[in-house]
């Protein structure tokens, strides 16, 4: 039983991070959308909890930060920031 609510904390916790993968910039959509379905599990704590932070920075930031014209100061998300991008497929 433990082990069921367990997995439906986990599937609220996934919708959340779905409803706040939707960003104002297509740009930031086709990044997010993505690597919260195909990568997110995959990471561990303290790299989930990056990226949780850094889903709630501005709209105009990530996109600096995406597209290379500002770089992150914090470490932990500048770390995210690259590792989302390593995983782009282009």
């Amino acid at each position: 039983m433990e082990k069921l609510q367990q997995n439906a904390d986990t599937l609220k916790d996934k919708n959340r991070l779905r409803w706040a993968c939707r960003r104002g910039m297509l740009e930031l959509d086709v990044l997010f959308m993505p690597f919260v379905e195909e990568a997110y599990d995959d990471l561990d704590a303290k790299q989930q909890d990056a990226f949780r932070r850094l889903l709630t920075c501005d709209d105009p930031d990530l996109f600096a930060w995406f597209m290379g014209h500002q770089k992150c100061e914090d470490e932990e998300l500048a770390a995210m920031v690259a590792y989302i991008l390593g995983r782009v497929k282009v």
